[in-house]
């Protein structure tokens, strides 16, 4: 199998800046928000063919789509129609993050990687990933691949499972500070305003679909999210108190780091932004040994480069009482990721 390595973290920790660090090494195949993109979807348990894989890779991610839809499109959303509102609609999974990262004319190279994959044989939903991956890697000129998506921790377990013998790295931020920049963020907002409405209902799943009882259950702001397309003010506009992104942040930090602890400890590292932006070409340098490639000179100048740390403690400048109520929601991942060897 062809090097793998999965980037998994909380989201706005400054990973897709490393996406973009990545695609810019000669050797490395940087897959941007693949499994953000296809979901779990595209791992079924039995074999399929080719064509039955490409529609789990290509069908449009539903929750995506009806963002588009509403126009309230992410500046992660790098097709060209993604933020034109009535022309985004049924963008390609594969199509909307992950494409445009490695060229210029997405919807070209979309259909050149169907007139491939449909015609392959029945296999394994990880054989026919391991395929795209070769298919990528000779396309582009690259020997290793590292796929990167936000909001991934979760994930961890099952990518062990369909590739056991994939590295991981789990970056994170100074909770707080990342925490502030979910708050502001549409795609974060919309995931704590959906785990509001599964709290409400009693659903099983945040996806999970509703009875007229448990629509009618919701208030007014929330039951507006379950139809497409929603008013987008639904979702920037409405109050979130910046302490419950803290609460999230310690959620998903806290389930990335006991999901890796279970694995073999040579197959994963951990990276903090902080460090990264510190001391971008030891850190660099590091990743590049645990990627299998060389530290080129080049790539770690074009690194560094791209590195903006203007951001960096953003939520000091927080009202005191908004900021200790912020840190207190914190705390707990705080724990977790000492635990598990993260920051000091």
């Amino acid at each position: 199998m062809r090097s793998v390595t999965f980037v998994v973290g909380s989201g706005r920790s400054g990973s897709t800046a490393l996406s973009r660090i990545v695609r810019a090494h000669p050797d490395l195949l940087s897959l941007n928000e693949f499994w953000a993109s296809v979901g779990t979807r595209a791992l079924p348990g039995g074999p399929v063919g080719g064509a039955e894989f490409w529609r789990l890779i290509a069908d449009p991610h539903p929750a995506f789509d009806s963002m588009v839809r509403s126009g309230m499109p992410m500046a992660e959303f790098l097709h060209p129609r993604a933020a034109r509102r009535g022309e985004g609609a049924g963008i390609p999974a594969l199509s909307l993050m992950v494409l445009p990262h490695l060229t210029d004319d997405p919807d070209g190279l979309f259909e050149e990687l169907k007139g491939k994959v449909v015609a392959w044989p029945r296999r394994t939903a990880p054989e026919h990933h391991e395929a795209l991956f070769d298919v990528l890697c000779a396309r582009f000129g690259r020997r290793a691949v590292v796929e990167r998506s936000g909001y991934s921790g979760h994930r961890v377990p099952q990518l062990h499972a369909a590739f056991p013998g994939a590295k991981f790295v789990h970056m994170f931020r100074d909770g707080p500070d990342c925490a502030l920049s979910m708050s502001r963020h549409p795609g974060f907002r919309l995931i704590l305003l959906q785990r509001e409405i599964q709290a409400r209902t009693g659903a099983a799943r945040a996806d999970a679909p509703l009875t007229e009882e448990q629509v009618r259950s919701l208030p007014p702001e929330l039951a507006g999210l379950l139809t497409v397309p929603f008013d987008p003010a639904l979702v920037l506009d409405r109050p979130l108190p910046v302490a419950e992104f803290g609460a999230l942040w310690s959620q998903v930090v806290t389930e990335a780091a006991d999901h890796l602890s279970r694995l073999p400890q040579e197959q994963w590292i951990p990276l903090a932004y902080e460090d990264l932006l510190d001391a971008p070409r030891r850190e660099l340098t590091r990743l590049a040994a645990f990627f299998g490639v060389e530290p080129l000179p080049q790539w770690l100048d074009a690194g560094c480069a791209m590195l903006d740390g203007g951001r960096r403690g953003a939520s000091l400048r927080l009202p005191p009482g908004e900021l200790a109520a912020l840190r207190e929601r914190c705390a707990p991942g705080l724990r977790a990721l000492k635990a598990a060897g993260g920051p000091p």
